[in-house]
């Protein structure tokens, strides 16, 4: 990706101010802060006026004294999908040492891969004007992007890197470790392969690796012989079930490749009950490299993702005033002995 547009994306400068809100909405300072406070007289017309402005700006109140606010904060944001999911504990393990060491303390938040959760938590966190944010993904809502744009604050969007940053981007292609992963199944000679995984929709960066993983198929000539979406957050319960699933309707695959390890030990176990020889029998392709696939009689196959690289990373970076960055951290597949 060029550096032009990586600059092009950068923060702005300065965040918005009230006297910005003010000018945009064409009253006074006083009246905008009667209208954020809802306390003294004013028409609901201007409210609507000063509304509009906030949305437009992105502009979120100051809740910190005056002074805090002209010293700076030694505050981080985090926000993330999920903590049931051992990928963004280790994000956040890689995040607290580097912050720690620069003297800052984090706060976090918990989306559940919703956007208008991380939305809420975007301006709550901006409220006390922290000194950096740290973000899963590169797809947000709208307002959000407004509100991060505007807030003076450095931003660090981690775990991926197909799309356009606002700020700093730490990662690495979700859509290439996709296409790692069909050229490594196709290479050894599967063809009748299904997917199992889980809410695509909310789950952005999974969707990207099963669009990639497709393409490949596709120059092979080769279509995804059936999958299995669940409606749910990823576990080792789903993974079992969905394979079960989708067994019941193709007995006849050879391999299978899951939304990330969790699922696919959940595949795992399912095999070890039915006495299904892996990978002999039916092959199990995973993703993130979790410790509890490579502590299995048999390792997983899958790819690792360096997670608390990317927390330290991108810690580092809101801590700093350098100019953006895009940084690929990149990953590992590992053979493992299930495909």
């Amino acid at each position: 990706m060029s550096e032009d547009r990586w600059l092009d994306n950068r923060r702005i400068a300065s965040s918005v101010t009230l006297t910005d809100v003010a000018r945009e909405a064409g009253v006074g300072e006083s009246t905008v802060s009667r209208v954020l406070r809802n306390h003294g007289s004013f028409s609901e017309k201007t409210r609507e006026r000063v509304q509009s402005a906030v949305d437009r700006l992105g502009y979120v109140p100051n809740k910190i004294a005056g002074a805090l606010a002209s010293t700076g904060s030694n505050l981080v944001a985090i926000i993330i999908p999920s903590l049931a999911n051992i990928v963004f504990p280790d994000v956040l393990r890689g995040a607290q040492n580097a912050l720690m060491t620069a003297g800052f303390q984090s706060v976090i938040g918990i989306t559940d891969y919703d956007q208008n959760q991380e939305e809420t938590l975007i301006e709550s966190m901006f409220a006390w004007r922290p000194a950096g944010l740290l973000i899963a993904g590169l797809e947000h809502s709208e307002r959000a992007v407004t509100m991060m744009r505007a807030s003076g604050v450095r931003i660090a969007e981690l775990l991926d890197t197909d799309g356009t940053g606002i700020d700093h981007v730490v990662g690495f292609s979700s859509r290439e470790a996709g296409r790692v992963s069909a050229r490594y199944l196709l290479a050894r000679g599967y063809r009748r392969i299904g997917y199992v995984g889980h809410d695509l929709n909310r789950d952005r960066r999974a969707a990207k690796r099963l669009a990639g993983f497709l393409e490949i198929l596709a120059e092979a000539g080769i279509k995804l012989y059936d999958r299995e979406i669940i409606d749910a957050a990823s576990s080792i319960e789903k993974g079992r079930a969905g394979l079960e699933r989708l067994l019941s309707r193709c007995p006849k695959l050879d391999a299978v490749y899951f939304s990330n390890d969790d699922m696919a030990m959940g595949g795992y176990f399912l095999c070890l009950g039915r006495g299904i020889a892996i990978p002999d029998r039916l092959a199990l392709f995973g993703y993130n490299g979790l410790d509890v696939g490579q502590c299995a009689p048999q390792p997983l196959t899958t790819i690792r993702t360096p997670r608390v690289l990317i927390g330290e990373c991108g810690a580092k970076l809101v801590c700093s005033d350098g100019p953006s960055q895009l940084i690929d951290v990149g990953f590992e597949l590992m053979q493992g002995a299930t495909a």
